[in-house]
C-alpha cells in the first residue's frame, strides 16, 4: 500500500523568504561573549545547572560540527555511532534480515551496549516521539544541517532528564541563531557500484526587526541504495566473495568425549534444496532441477541418505552434510544493507519580546523510507506429498509403486515463488512552543525555560511476496479431476484454491501465485503520539564561601500513547483487523491470526503519563590557590509512572581542579530508571519467524512463529551507576593537549526480559519450568507452529570498564601553516554480565563477544592537517579479537569434558576484530564554496566469519565506499 511522499513546500518556501535581503556567511565563535540584547543559551548536557563556569562531573564526548562535515556521511548517525562507548546501535545495516521486527532502517543509539531503549536521545535537550513502540527515536528525522554539536553523556542521567537514560544521553544542539545561507551536495557508491548515496542539503537563517526577530530553517533529501540481495548458494550482491555459510552446528551429543558444537564452512542443509528434495524414505535424495526433472542429490561429507522414516545422513552431522550441492543455500538473499530515502524539513521562528527573553515555535517534519530483503525464498522442510500428485514426474510415481508408499517427506526453498519484499514508511510530525530567557529574583539572576512539544509518528510496514501458510499447504497437494489439475481439498477448491507445482522451478500461474501470494500482503499502521510540557529554572541565589550555590529545579508531563492495527490474516479477525476488501473470509485461514509465512503482525494500543519534579544542586566547597577548586554536585526526582506508581531516582558527585596545572578528578554515582515501553506494557504487536527452530522432543527443525506477549504489571528497571575519573585540561606545559580517564560501573536490576523462545521449549522440555509448556506448540495441525513470549522483570545486567579520550592540537607544525589535530578515543569493556534470573542458567559475560556488540576494547583515531585552503583527515576505527560466546568450553575430539547448558563444549571459538581506515580531504574552491571527499575502509576489509551470517552490528559488512560532494555557506 503505498503513500504520498512528504511535501516539503513550506519549508522552501521559509528558505525563500530568508534568503530574499541581505544576508552574511557567520561562522561559530562560542567563547565569543553574548550580546546583552541577545538570548544566549548555555547548554551542558547531563545536567539541569545552566551556570556560567559550571564544570558537570559525568564523562561528555563531543562531537562538533567540523567533525561532523569531516566524516561526510549521508546520516549523521553513522558519525556518531563510530564513537567507541557506542555499542549496539541499530542503523541501515542492522535489521535487514528480519520481516516482522518493523525496525528496519531505524537509527538509534546505544550507550554501553545496554540496548537503544536505554539510551536517551534529545533535540535541543528535549525529548523526541519516538519512531517506533519501543520509544526510541530514529535519528534520520531530525534536521542534521543546522547541527552545531552532538554531547554524548556516558553515563546515568535520569535525575536530570528522566526515564530512559540508563546508559547516558545523546543530545543534539542546533543553531537557532544561524545567519545566511548553506548547503550541501554529496554522492558516494560502493567498491561494488552498489550502495549508490546522494544527499542535498540546504538551511538558511536570517534576523528582522531590529534584530529581535530570528528565522532559521532547513530542508534536506537523501537516499541510499543499500546492498541488495544475492542468488542463491553462496554468491552476494556485486562480487562480494566473503560468505562461506559458516555454521555452528549442533551434534546433539554431549558425553562422547568430542565437542558437542563445531564450527563448519560450506555447511548444506539437507532438508531442503532449490527446487526441492525428497527427504526420508526409501526416495531420499531425490531431487529436482529447475525443469523439474528428478536428479540424485550430491550430499556434502560423502553423505549418503538413511532413506529412514527419520531422514538421516550417513557421515553427516544433524541437519548439515558440509559442502556438495549448495545451490539451494538461502542466506546469501539477505539485504546487507538496506535502502533507505529520507525527506526532512525543519523551521524555528523566535522573538525577543524584551531583553535576554524569547518566544519561540519550531516545527519539524521527516519521512524515512525503507527496503529490505530478509532472505531468499521461504523455505519449507517437512512437507508431507502425495505419490498420486500429478505434478511429479512419472519415474517418480514409478518409484512410489516400487517402494510400496503412497506419500513422502519433502523440503524446497521455494525458488519458483518471487522473494519477500519489506517496504517501511515513517513520517514524524513535531511542533515544540516555548519561552526562555532570564530573570531577576531574590537579588541573583535566573534562567528559565519552559516548552511544550507535541509529537506524532506513523508508521506503515508492507510486505509483499509472502506465502499466506493455509493457502501454500493446500495449493501444493494437487490432484486430477475430469482431466484438469486442481487442489485436492474440496473445501480449498470451493474457496477459489489454485494448484501449484513446487517440483522444480517452473513459474506457476498469475492465479496460482495471487493465490498463494496474495498481492494485499501483510501490513502494519502504527501511531504514536507523545505530549511534553516542561517548566525548569536555574540561578545562583545565594554566595558561599567558596562561590555561589547554583540551583535548578523544575517539573515535567509527559503522556505517551500508541495505536496499532494490521491485516486480519496477520493479527486475527477483530474489529480493527476486519474481513472484507483485499482480505476476504476464507474458512482455510486462522481467525486467530498468525497465517502469513512471517510479517503477522498484531493490534494494539496503550497509553500512560508521567508526572515529575526535580531538583539539583551545586555547591562548591573551596577555591583557592594552595588546594584548587571542588564542587559538590547532587540532584533528585520524583517521578509518578500511571501504570507502576512513584519511584525516586538521584546523583551525587562532584568535580575537584586541582592545584596542579590542568588536572581535574571527577566522579559521579547515580540511581537511574528506565520505564516499561509502551510494546512491553501493552500486548506488543511484534511476531517473528524462526525458519530452523530447533524441536528437541522430535530431534528436528521446524518453522514456528514467535508471538510477543504485553505485561502491563510490569516495573521500572532500576540501575546504579558509578564513575571515577582524571582530566588533564589544556596544561600550560603543552598547550593543546587534553586527556582523560574515566572508570565506569553499571549494575542494572528488574530488568524487563523475556523468557526467548529456545529457552520456553528447553524448560519445558527438560521439565525445569513445566508451566512454559502451554506457551507453545510445535507440531500444530490446525495452524502454523507457534511459540508466545512475554516480558517480565527478571534479569539483571552489571558492565563496568573504562574509557579514555585524548586530543591534541599542534599548530604551525615544524613552522608550517595551519593546525595538526590528534584525536583518540577507547572503551575498555572489562565484564559485561547477564543475569536471566531463571533456574538452571548462570549468569553469563558477553564482553569480547564479536557475535555480539561489546568487544573488549573499541577504538576511534583522527589525524587532520588543516590550512586555510585544504584539510586532510585520516581516521582509524579497530576493535579487538573476540570469540563467538564465553560460555563455551573449546576442545578437541577425545578430550572433551561432557557438554552442558551451561558449559557447552565447541572445537573453534575465535572471531578475529577488525581494523578500518578511513581517507578525507577537503579543498576551498573559494572562500565560500568548499569541495570534499572520503573514503570509508579504505582497505576494503572483509567482515568476519559468523554462525549469524554475518555481524553488522560491529562489522562492515558493504566494504570500501567513496564520497564526494560539495558545501557553501554565504
Amino acid at each position: 500500500m503505498k503513500r504520498d511522499a512528504l511535501g516539503s513546500a513550506g519549508a522552501a518556501a521559509l528558505l525563500a523568504t530568508l534568503i530574499a535581503g541581505p544576508a552574511f556567511a557567520q561562522t561559530a565563535a562560542p567563547a565569543a561573549p553574548a550580546d546583552s540584547a541577545t538570548v544566549t543559551e548555555i547548554v551542558v548536557t547531563g545536567t539541569r545547572i545552566q551556570t556560567t563556569g559550571f564544570t558537570a562531573p559525568t564523562p561528555t564526548s563531543v562531537i562538533g560540527e567540523e567533525q561532523i562535515q569531516n566524516n561526510a556521511q549521508p546520516n549523521v548517525f553513522a558519525t556518531i555511532v563510530q564513537l567507541p562507548s557506542l555499542q549496539g546501535s541499530s542503523g541501515s545495516a542492522t535489521n535487514t534480515f528480519s520481516t516482522s521486527s518493523g525496525q528496519q532502517g531505524l537509527s538509534s543509539f546505544s550507550l554501553r551496549g545496554l540496548g537503544t531503549i536505554r539510551t536517551l536521545t534529545l533535540l535541543d535537550g528535549q525529548r523526541v516521539v519516538g519512531a517506533y513502540y519501543t520509544g526510541v527515536t530514529d535519528v534520520s528525522l531530525f534536521p542534521q544541517l543546522l547541527i552545531q554539536r552532538v554531547d554524548v553523556v556516558n553515563g546515568g542521567a535520569s535525575a536530570s532528564y528522566g526515564s530512559d537514560a540508563v546508559g547516558g544521553v545523546v543530545n543534539f544542539i542546533t543553531d537557532t541563531r544561524f545567519q545566511g545561507l548553506k548547503g550541501n551536495v554529496q554522492a558516494g557508491i560502493s567498491k561494488y557500484n552498489d550502495n549508490e548515496q546522494g544527499l542535498v542539503q540546504l538551511a538558511g537563517g536570517r534576523s528582522f526587526a531590529g534584530d529581535r526577530v530570528h528565522v532559521v530553517g532547513s530542508v534536506e533529501w537523501a537516499k541510499e541504495n543499500g546492498v541488495g540481495p544475492g542468488d542463491f548458494g553462496l554468491d552476494l550482491a556485486g562480487d562480494r566473495d566473503w560468505f562461506t555459510q559458516t555454521t555452528m552446528i549442533n551434534r546433539n551429543v554431549t558425553n562422547d568425549g568430542s565437542p558437542q558444537y563445531v564450527m563448519r564452512d560450506n555447511a548444506q542443509p539437507y532438508a531442503y534444496t532449490k527446487y526441492g528434495l525428497i527427504t526420508a524414505g526409501p526416495l531420499q535424495g531425490i531431487a529436482f532441477d529447475q525443469a523439474g526433472n528428478p536428479f540424485q542429490f550430491q550430499y556434502g561429507s560423502n553423505g549418503v541418505p538413511s532413506k529412514t522414516a527419520g531422514g538421516a545422513v550417513t557421515g553427516c552431522f544433524p541437519g548439515f552434510c558440509v559442502g556438495g550441492d549448495l545451490s539451494g543455500n538461502v542466506d546469501t538473499g539477505r539485504t546487507l544493507q538496506s535502502k533507505i530515502e529520507r525527506k526532512v524539513a525543519y523551521g524555528r521562528i523566535g522573538y525577543d519580546f524584551a531583553e535576554g527573553n524569547e518566544a519561540y515555535v519550531s516545527f519539524n517534519l521527516g519521512q524515512v523510507k525503507t527496503s529490505n530483503q530478509p532472505v531468499n525464498g521461504m523455505n519449507r522442510t517437512g512437507l508431507t506429498l502425495q505419490c498420486a500428485n500429478p505434478y511429479l514426474p512419472t519415474s517418480v510415481r514409478d518409484a512410489c509403486a516400487t517402494a510400496g508408499i503412497t506419500s513422502f517427506q519433502y523440503g524446497v526453498s521455494n525458488a519458483v515463488l518471487p522473494n519477500t519484499k519489506v517496504h517501511t514508511d515513517r513520517r514524524q510530525y513535531r511542533v515544540v512552543t516555548g519561552l526562555k530567557g532570564k530573570f531577576d529574583a531574590l537579588g541573583s539572576n535566573w534562567s528559565y525555560d519552559a516548552y511544550y512539544q507535541h509529537g506524532e509518528n506513523k508508521t506503515a510496514i508492507d510486505v509483499d511476496h509472502i506465502i499466506l501458510t493455509p493457502r501454500f499447504n493446500q495449493a501444493i497437494q494437487a490432484t486430477t479431476l475430469n482431466g484438469a489439475i486442481v487442489c485436492a481439498d474440496p473445501v480449498a477448491r470451493a474457496n477459489g484454491c489454485q494448484p501449484l507445482n513446487i517440483f522444480g522451478g517452473k513459474a506457476p500461474s498469475a492465479s496460482a501465485l495471487e493465490y498463494v501470494q496474495p498481492a494485499a500482503g501483510p501490513f502494519q499502521r502504527l501511531h504514536m503520539k507523545q505530549d511534553v510540557a516542561s517548566l525548569n529554572f536555574s540561578g545562583a541565589p545565594i554566595d558561599l564561601w567558596a562561590g555561589p550555590l547554583s540551583v535548578a529545579f523544575g517539573a515535567e508531563y509527559r503522556r505517551e500513547y500508541y495505536t496499532v492495527r494490521a491485516d486480519p490474516y496477520g493479527a486475527g479477525i477483530a474489529d480493527r483487523s476486519p474481513n472484507g476488501g483485499s482480505y476476504p473470509a476464507d474458512p482455510l485461514l486462522s481467525n486467530l491470526g498468525n497465517n502469513w509465512h512471517a510479517g503477522n503482525y498484531k493490534n494494539g494500543d496503550g497509553v500512560y503519563n508521567v508526572k515529575e519534579a526535580f531538583l539539583e544542586i551545586d555547591v562548591p566547597l573551596f577555591d583557592n590557590d594552595k588546594v584548587g577548586r571542588a564542587n559538590f554536585n547532587a540532584a533528585a526526582r520524583v517521578t509518578d509512572y500511571s501504570t507502576s506508581g512513584t519511584i525516586w531516582t538521584w546523583k551525587a558527585g562532584g568535580t575537584w581542579d586541582t592545584p596542579l596545572d590542568g588536572l581535574r578528578f571527577r566522579g559521579v554515582t547515580s540511581r537511574d530508571v528506565r520505564a516499561p515501553n509502551l510494546s512491553e506494557l501493552f500486548a506488543a504487536p511484534v511476531t517473528t519467524t524462526l525458519p530452523n527452530f530447533f524441536d528437541p522432543a522430535n530431534n528436528r527443525n521446524v518453522v514456528a512463529i514467535q508471538n510477543a506477549v504485553g505485561n502491563p504489571n510490569l516495573t521500572p528497571e532500576i540501575a546504579r551507576n558509578t564513575q571515577v575519573g582524571v582530566v588533564l585540561a589544556n596544561p600550560s606545559w603543552l598547550p593543546g593537549f587534553s586527556a582523560s580517564f574515566d572508570y565506569y560501573k553499571i549494575k542494572v536490576d528488574d530488568v524487563v526480559s523475556s523468557l526467548g523462545a529456545a529457552q520456553i521449549v528447553d524448560y519445558c522440555y527438560r521439565n525445569i519450568l513445566p508451566q512454559t509448556c502451554g506457551a507453545y506448540n510445535l507440531n500444530n495441525s490446525s495452524g502454523p507452529n507457534y511459540i508466545n513470549v512475554q516480558s517480565f522483570n527478571l534479569a539483571s545486567i552489571k558492565t563496568s570498564g573504562f574509557d579514555i579520550e585524548a586530543s591534541y592540537r599542534w599548530r604551525q607544525p615544524l613552522g608550517l601553516s595551519g593546525n595538526f589535530t590528534l584525536r583518540a578515543l577507547a572503551t575498555h569493556i572489562r565484564e559485561f554480565w547477564t543475569d536471566t534470573g531463571l533456574p538452571g542458567t548462570v549468569p553469563v559475560d558477553s564482553a569480547g563477544v564479536n557475535q555480539g556488540n561489546t568487544p573488549n576494547w573499541k577504538w576511534l583515531a583522527i589525524q587532520s592537517y588543516e590550512t586555510d585552503r585544504f584539510s586532510v583527515t585520516l581516521q582509524e576505527r579497530w576493535f579487538t579479537d573476540g570469540n563467538y560466546g564465553n560460555q563455551y568450553v573449546v576442545c578437541a575430539a577425545g578430550s572433551c569434558p561432557v557438554s552442558t547448558v551451561n558449559s557447552p563444549t565447541i572445537d573453534k571459538n575465535f572471531m578475529p576484530g577488525a581494523f578500518y581506515m578511513d581517507v578525507g580531504g577537503t579543498y576551498k574552491i573559494r572562500e565560500d564554496v568548499t569541495a570534499y571527499f572520503k573514503v570509508d575502509n579504505l582497505f576494503d576489509r572483509d567482515p568476519a566469519k559468523s554462525p549469524n551470517y554475518a555481524n553488522p552490528a560491529l562489522y562492515d559488512i558493504v566494504g570500501r565506499m567513496y564520497r564526494a560532494g560539495i558545501r557553501f555557506r554565504f
